[in-house]
């Protein structure tokens, strides 16, 4: 989820660069096997997308690839890397070093990717001062202080939700203009600011309600065996009459329509 100051980057729809990663991430997975070069059928299999898509986007970076040999994975993850800035390097800090911002702090894929952990923020003061991940946590009130020291690009807000819009309002007086949001709450930000907004919360009740479905027809698949099973015995003389496919039994024997529910 994400709130932009503009449609696009650099005339690339924002649908492609939402994309991005999910390529790059699969161009680190094939250069680690040692593979050199990739079709775009491969690749888009890998990053779960179709091959047309895969080549569309990649054209916006001025990537066509080689007809007959596809695309060189060294290259592309070159390619991929510039167009989102990841060829530099990007101060990031953390606001909130309680279990989620300690995790974040001890990840060791930010740094291989660009991203480098300037600085690690809490008002607690038992954990104030205290080490984390290498970094020596300061104070919430220094947020402004540490952002210019810095140069911070980027600000993660890892607070409690009745903390996060004032941490989010002064990171961006400050100067930040990009901030990844943990809190489970919608930040309010003025134009020309990025938000990213990671809610795990939101993300397992999709889950839910997806298994939900297929328990869903899982139980009118089992209806419909039992009817067939029914069919069975009728034709062979031993059971009693069938319900019209399409109904389940319940426990007092009625008979009720079963709708199957897709996916």
């Amino acid at each position: 989820m994400s709130r932009r100051s503009d449609g696009s980057h650099h005339g690339i729809p924002e649908a492609t660069v939402a994309r991005l990663p999910i390529y790059l991430r699969a161009l680190y997975a094939l250069a680690d096997r040692g593979i050199a070069t990739v079709s775009s059928e491969e690749l888009a299999t890998a990053a779960g997308v179709n091959s047309a898509k895969l080549r569309k986007d990649l054209s916006h970076l001025g990537s066509y690839g080689t007809r007959g040999v596809g695309y060189d994975v060294d290259y592309l993850v070159y390619q991929v890397s510039r167009e989102l800035g990841l060829t530099q390097d990007w101060p990031v800090v953390i606001v909130g070093a309680g279990n989620l911002g300690r995790a974040l702090a001890n990840y060791g894929g930010f740094a291989s990717r660009g991203f480098r952990i300037a600085a690690l923020l809490d008002c607690d003061p038992s954990v104030v001062g205290t080490v984390i991940a290498r970094h020596k946590v300061a104070s919430a009130a220094d947020i402004e202080e540490v952002v210019t020291r810095f140069a911070v690009s980027i600000g993660v807000i890892a607070t409690p939700a009745a903390a996060a819009q004032d941490v989010c309002d002064r990171l961006v007086a400050a100067g930040v203009t990009s901030i990844l949001n943990f809190a489970p709450v919608v930040l309010s930000v003025p134009s020309g600011v990025d938000v990213r907004k990671v809610d795990l919360s939101i993300e397992l009740q999709i889950l839910a309600f997806h298994a939900q479905r297929r328990a869903i027809v899982g139980v009118t698949h089992l209806g419909e065996s039992e009817w067939q099973d029914r069919q069975a015995r009728r034709r062979n003389g031993d059971g009693e009459a069938a319900p019209p496919l399409g109904t389940q039994v319940v426990a007092d024997g009625t008979a009720v329509e079963a709708q199957a529910v897709g996916t």
